[in-house]
């Protein structure tokens, strides 16, 4: 399925861009994650497991369990903090 990606904050600087269409065969944003890390170089390092990502699937909050369809917009960030 096609989906669009959007990188924000650090992790945009990271990979060098804001957004990109990809083909996936991930079915839950949990798999897209690891998909896009095995790519390795920037995107091991920008989205590797341990470190804090937040995401949002179709501008919803979500966790990696959130399921993906066909045309989805998923949204990769840090976690944002105030003061």
């Amino acid at each position: 399925m096609k989906i669009q990606l959007k990188y924000f904050a650090s992790i945009r600087e990271a990979l060098g861009q804001g957004s990109e269409h990809i083909e996936t065969a991930a079915t839950t944003a949990g798999a897209l994650r690891d998909e896009l890390i095995a790519r390795g170089g920037a995107y091991a390092q920008a989205l590797a497991r341990g470190k804090a990502v937040r995401l949002a699937v179709d501008q919803t909050m979500g966790d990696e369990t959130a399921g993906l369809r066909d045309g989805a917009e998923v949204a990769f960030f840090p976690p944002v903090t105030g003061g």
